[in-house]
């Protein structure tokens, strides 16, 4: 199963079968992604950057089966409780991403596709974080008319 999806994590500097089977087993609890890549590989095949790009992605994914349980009891709704942990885990993938190719580029090893990707990605961010609410201009605008 890791050496199925091991390409989808490929642009984040850890495309290998271990790490895959690490982040599989985080579902059930984060902690037995250590237990995971001491038994399949130890951390040596990590580079500064990959293990950086690893760890973020890890921490902001989804998170174990029982606060997705949680996460389903407080939403109370399948469709909504897939949503979360889909976004979780996009956003999770995203910021892996632009980690991951700016360390890259740093060091010398640029990949012009990706950082062009990254930047994109990175500015959509920061678009979102200070876009102006639309709705409270509308409300002011009615107002003033």
């Amino acid at each position: 199963i890791g050496g199925f999806i091991s390409w989808i994590f490929t642009p984040l500097g850890f495309g290998n079968w271990q790490s895959a089977v690490a982040t599989i087993t985080g579902l059930i609890a984060k902690e037995n992604i250590v237990a995971t890549l001491d038994v399949t590989m130890g951390v040596s095949l990590f580079t500064k950057q990959s293990a950086m790009s690893f760890l973020i992605f890890n921490l902001l994914c989804a998170p174990c089966f029982a606060a997705i349980g949680a996460i389903k009891r407080e939403m109370n709704n399948w469709k909504w409780t897939a949503f979360a942990i889909g976004y979780q885990t996009v956003f999770a993938y995203v910021i892996a991403f632009i980690v991951y190719q700016f360390n890259v580029a740093f060091i010398g090893n640029v990949n012009v596709l990706g950082v062009i990707i990254a930047t994109i990605a990175l500015l959509v961010l920061v678009y979102m974080i200070v876009k102006p609410d639309f709705t409270k201009i509308v409300k002011k605008f009615k107002k003033a008319k």
